[in-house]
Formats: C-alpha cells, sequence, structure tokens
C-alpha cells in the first residue's frame, strides 16, 4: 500500500485532521465498480421514463433523510455556514426534482419523424426516425466548492443519471465524510426503486492516479468535471489520448468580466459599489461565478464609485476557505498580483489571525496595463478583483473583444447606456455563456433556460451547460431508425405517440398520434 491509500478530512477553520480515516479505491476495486456500471447500463437504460424519475426523486428523499448529520459533517470539512450549507441542500434536492420532472414530461429525447413517402419520384423515401440514446458510464468527478450542489448528487450526477447512464463518482477529497453519507443515500433508493447494482457508485482517493485511471478507463463514455483549468485541461487531454477518444464536459472556471456603464454611474454609483463589493465576498470569493474583473470609464462618477467600492471592500470581514491548499494558493496569487508594475492596490478587507483566511482585496490598473499583463485576466479563486478603468468607450470595446472564453459578463447600465452600447452586448455574445443586466453573477438559478458554460478556456464544451435541464444532453447521442418495423421502434418513435411527447413530425411540431 503506498502512503497515500488511507487519507482524512481536515478542518479549514483549525487545519486538523477528522475523525474518521478513508480509503483510497484500489485498481481491482475501480476495476469491479466499472464492470459493475457497465452491466447496470444494459438495465438501467431500458427503463421506463417514470422508474427513472421515480429513482431521481428518492435520491432527494434520502438525502432529506440524512437530516442533521449530513449538514453538520458538511459543515466541519468546509467551514461553510450552516445556513448555507441548508441552502445547498435545497437546492441539490430540487435539482433531482427537476431532472425527474422533465424526465417524465419526456420530449427532451427530441423525437424527430419523417414518414414514409413510397410513391415519390423519382426515388421512393423511406420512413425515418430519430431520438437521444444514452452514451454509457459516466465518470463524474466532485467539486471543492459545492459539496452538495455540485457533488455526489449534483447536477453532473443529476443530467447523467436523467438521461439513462450510470455514474462513477470520484468524490472531491477535501469533504470525503460528506460524499460517503450522500453516497449512502443513493444505495438506499436504489434498494427502494430496484435499480441495478451500479447505477450509481463512488470511488474515494486523494490522489490524481485514481481519477487518470478512471478517465482513461475504456468503458467510461464521458466525463463531467467541475474545478480548476488546470484539472479539467489534465482529464481532457487525457480523454483524447486515449485509443476511443471520449467527450469531457469540463467547467474550469472564469472571471467573469463585469462592466459598468457611464449613465448608470450618475444614477446609482452607491448601490452598485455596495452590490458588487458583496458579490466579490460571497462565499469567501469561492464561486466559479465570481465577478473577478471589472471594467469602467474614467469619469467623476467613477471616481465616487471607486470610493465607495473602497469603503465597502475595507468593511468585509474576512472568511474561512475551503482548503489550506485554496487558501495558500489565493495568497500567493494576491502576493504575486501586487508585485505587478502599475497595479495598484485599491481596497483591502478585515485581516485574520484565522487558519486559511481570505480578506478581499480589489486592485485597480488602466486598459494599458491590463493589455500588457496577462495575468490580469486569470482566475484568483478568493475574493478578490482587478477593476481596469478606461479612457474612453472604444477602450472599453478593445478590452471586450480581447476577453477569452468566460462563463458569465454582467453589464451594469441605463437604457440609454444599453442602446449607446450594443456592440458591447454583441462582443459578449461571443465570449461567454450567460449575459447578466443590471444584477450580479453569483446567483445561478436552476432551471430549463439556464446556461452555466462558455467558451474555452471556462469549459472544455461551449455548446453545452452543467447546470439546468439542458445538462441532459452532454451524456446522449441521436440515433436513427430507418424503416424499422413498428413493434420493434422505441415508444418515443411510434406512430401512437404512447407518451404524448411534442415530437417534430414531417417539419412540424406536434403531440397527435401518427394516422
Amino acid at each position: 500500500m503506498s502512503e497515500f491509500s488511507t487519507f482524512y478530512a481536515f478542518n479549514p477553520a483549525t487545519n486538523e485532521p477528522l475523525e474518521g480515516a478513508f480509503s483510497t479505491t484500489t485498481n481491482a476495486e475501480l476495476e469491479t465498480v466499472v464492470q459493475q456500471a457497465v452491466t447496470a447500463f444494459d438495465n438501467y437504460r431500458k427503463k421506463d421514463k417514470n422508474q427513472i424519475a421515480d429513482f431521481l426523486e428518492q435520491v432527494g428523499k434520502e438525502i432529506i433523510n440524512l437530516g442533521d448529520d449530513l449538514l453538520t459533517r458538511c459543515h466541519l470539512e468546509t467551514a461553510l455556514p450552516m445556513a448555507r450549507l441548508q441552502g445547498e441542500r435545497g437546492r441539490t434536492v430540487g435539482q433531482l426534482q427537476l431532472f425527474a420532472n422533465f424526465v417524465r414530461e419526456g420530449s427532451w429525447v427530441e423525437a424527430k419523424i419523417d414518414t414514409a413517402q413510397p410513391d415519390r419520384s423519382p426515388m421512393p423515401k423511406s420512413d425515418i426516425r430519430q431520438m437521444l440514446v444514452p452514451l454509457g458510464p459516466v465518470a463524474v468527478f466532485g467539486a471543492s466548492n459545492f459539496p452538495l450542489a455540485f457533488s455526489v448528487a449534483g447536477g453532473d450526477t443529476a443530467s447523467a443519471l436523467a438521461s439513462g447512464c450510470p455514474v462513477i463518482f470520484k468524490a472531491h477529497p477535501a469533504h470525503p465524510g460528506t460524499s460517503a453519507l450522500v453516497a449512502a443515500a443513493f444505495e438506499k433508493a436504489i434498494e427502494i426503486c430496484g435499480m441495478p447494482k451500479g447505477t450509481f457508485s463512488m470511488v474515494q482517493g486523494n490522489t490524481n492516479a485514481l481519477g487518470g485511471a478512471l478517465v482513461s478507463h475504456p468503458s467510461i463514455k464521458a466525463v463531467g468535471f467541475t474545478g480548476s483549468f488546470a484539472g479539467g485541461k489534465a482529464l481532457f487531454d487525457l480523454a483524447n489520448a486515449r485509443p476511443e477518444p471520449i467527450p469531457v464536459f469540463a467547467e474550469m472556471g472564469s472571471t467573469n468580466p463585469l462592466f459598468v456603464l457611464p449613465e448608470i454611474l450618475k444614477e446609482k454609483a452607491t448601490a452598485i459599489a455596495a452590490g458588487m463589493a458583496t458579490s466579490i465576498a460571497q462565499g469567501v470569493g469561492q464561486f466559479c461565478t465570481n465577478p473577478g474583473l471589472a471594467f469602467i470609464q474614467k469619469s467623476d462618477q467613477a471616481e465616487v464609485f471607486s470610493q465607495q467600492l473602497i469603503q465597502n471592500i475595507s468593511q468585509t470581514p474576512a472568511g474561512i476557505m475551503l482548503t489550506a491548499g485554496i487558501g495558500k494558493a489565493y495568497r500567493e496569487t494576491i502576493s504575486i498580483t501586487q508585485e505587478i508594475d502599475n497595479v495598484a492596490t485599491m481596497a483591502t478587507g478585515e485581516s485574520s489571525d484565522a487558519a486559511n483566511a481570505g480578506v478581499a482585496k480589489v486592485f485597480k490598473a488602466s486598459v494599458a496595463t491590463y493589455f500588457k499583463t496577462p495575468q490580469l485576466a486569470e482566475e484568483n479563486f478568493g475574493p478578490s478583483q482587478v477593476l481596469i478603468e478606461a479612457d474612453t468607450k472604444e477602450e472599453l470595446l478593445l478590452a471586450a473583444q480581447n476577453l477569452q472564453g468566460h462563463l458569465t459578463a454582467t453589464v451594469h447600465g441605463t437604457a440609454a447606456d444599453l442602446e449607446n452600447y450594443k456592440e458591447l452586448l454583441q462582443i459578449l455574445e461571443l465570449k461567454v455563456g450567460r449575459i447578466v443586466i443590471n444584477g450580479y453573477p453569483t446567483g445561478v438559478e436552476v432551471c430549463h433556460a439556464m446556461v452555466h458554460g462558455g467558451p474555452y478556456p471556462a469549459t472544455t464544451a461551449p455548446h453545452s451547460t452543467s447546470v439546468g435541464t439542458q445538462a441532459i444532453k452532454r451524456f446522449v447521442r441521436p440515433v436513427c431508425y430507418q424503416d424499422y418495423p413498428a413493434f420493434l421502434l422505441p415508444d418515443a418513435l411510434k406512430d401512437e405517440n404512447p407518451f404524448g411527447i411534442m415530437r417534430f413530425v414531417d417539419g412540424m411540431y406536434s403531440t397527435a398520434s401518427i394516422v
């Protein structure tokens, strides 16, 4: 056994190990888990949509049944406040319910039917039908910053299971106890709902080797990941180096640029500064949607805004970061940024002697400095922001044009601002997955229309989302059925339309049966 065969969770508030040793999954154990998932797939993918929906709902019930034990352990492993964890548990269960409803409705399979035209001249037309089908066993990696909503029963798991794919979940080593409790909820739901063994499995470990072995296994057909750019890119490269490359849906964070336009500063400089300070520091800045980069044009009102932001940030308490490693990386990047020429430290939050404290910090630089210093546009995972001052509208637009891919962009402006800066909005459509007007990006609603994704390097799959029901499409592919006997067709494609779902029939959407 290696020195890493057994590991412990640490309380980030004290840096002390918590009770309970966890064993790293061995290669032999991983092989067993994968083979169980392969066997389960043949059964699970044939389950009725109502059975899958019932299963997702049961998982949510079992998570609730864990009670305060789940929240208490999660608090110890993450130092996140209990109120935050209660809300995150609600989001997790609500997300499972959303996918259950989505699956039960059934139209997500995108059934398309082109009926036969045997008398067509000069060539008869075959009967051609298409729908989405699941890929197979999926590997999902847990995130550090959402120990429930982007973890064992999070969106990646929920969407994969909803599609008909078994899930092998790689638990994040920062909260193994929390993960083990939720995995137990899955086991109970599998038993109650009569799902095949291997429909859901979890592996544990605190090394990269286990994750690499999971992604490299030839029976894994897709990967879901939320985390750092380095981690996501490594898995993406590994998956594409396989003899059979597979898709990796990696959400790798971003700095989520925020633009404050001139006219709105005349009306709401104080309010926007207060809202921005709150957004920067929310969750100790440990959100992938944290607005780590902001742009503003110089003016008297911009100076009022800056002074208000300084005041708000200076009164922001320090918080405990999720792990010692995250805290160390945050502070090291802050130190490097402070040494960059022509970058001023604009505001600093309240200090703290606590272990792994994250102190809020805002820097200021010109557009010229920003262009010369690429690291200013890189994410620093924590409560910090770089405020870039532009002299003109043209400078602001040029800065936007030079953005890389991000998850979100936010624009604060009056109606007149938005009309005068339409070019900015058009630029941002090509740079991000979600554009927020007169709000803040740190809240991500779980709903049908949400897009939590964006162009590279924010993600490896700019056409997809990791939040919302459209996430189900990451784990499926279209199959075409040509001149199939009626009795062999999947129910979604049968003439009678037994599910009553919306289908695209001969170029028109309809729920009617085919006469």
